[in-house]
């Protein structure tokens, strides 16, 4: 049985790759290398405060998020057009926020528990101009290796995380085809839908346990 701290530990280092406060010529790869690196350090100082007061690690990691990712390109990717050209400026307001926050409250309690048992980002490798991935290895207590790759956007001059692979799965789709499937479910109910976003965030958690239970073991 995979552990919870792999679980969540995966899909959160997968969604949130912790890109905050970007230099417009900054590469993607410096960016995400410099930023993890970061992450890391602030946790370790401050992993018992963040244990008995995970509110304060949820706006922590909240305030880290919010400028790190693409959110209306990643919502309308993940509604597609077909339901995006339907939903009102608030609707797709809302499901931004019920993504973000639901991803947090689902796995910032895993990344707590992490004992940096090792994350390596791969060498840089040449950049496009406009869109770019980076690669990563997240060790687990096992010793197995999942590898991550982030795909980023360069949108007003800075690297934004538009999707991510974890061990094969493609997270973008999965939850492309979890959205398409809750409005089929919720008969076309684009609020229901939203409102009930977190439960598909878990559903997409434990596909991603499933790749992770075929990782590759390795040092």
């Amino acid at each position: 049985m995979i552990s919870t701290l792999r679980r969540g530990l995966l899909v959160l280092l997968a969604v949130v790759p912790m890109l905050a406060n970007a230099a417009a010529d900054q590469s993607a790869h410096d960016l995400v290398d410099r930023t993890t690196k970061q992450l890391l350090s602030d946790l370790a100082a401050n992993k018992e405060t963040y244990k008995s007061n995970p509110s304060a690690f949820y706006d922590a990691l909240n305030g880290i998020v919010g400028p790190a990712i693409d959110a209306d390109g990643i919502s309308k990717s993940i509604m597609t057009v077909k339901y995006s050209r339907k939903a009102t400026p608030a609707q797709m307001q809302r499901f931004q926020e019920n993504f973000k926050r639901s991803l947090i409250q689902f796995y910032g309690n895993a990344l707590l528990e992490y004992n940096n048992q090792g994350i390596t980002v791969s060498p840089a490798k040449e950049e496009g101009a406009d869109r770019t991935s980076v690669d990563m290895q997240v060790k687990g207590n096992n010793g197995a290796v999942y590898p991550v790759s982030y795909t980023l956007e360069k949108i007003d001059g800075q690297w934004k995380v538009r999707n991510v692979i974890i061990n094969g799965i493609n997270i973008g789709k999965l939850f492309r085809d979890q959205f398409a499937d809750s409005m089929q479910r919720n008969g076309n109910d684009l609020d229901k839908t939203i409102d009930g976003w977190a439960g598909e965030v878990a559903k997409a958690k434990e596909t991603t346990v499933d790749a992770a239970q075929k990782a590759p073991q390795g040092e």
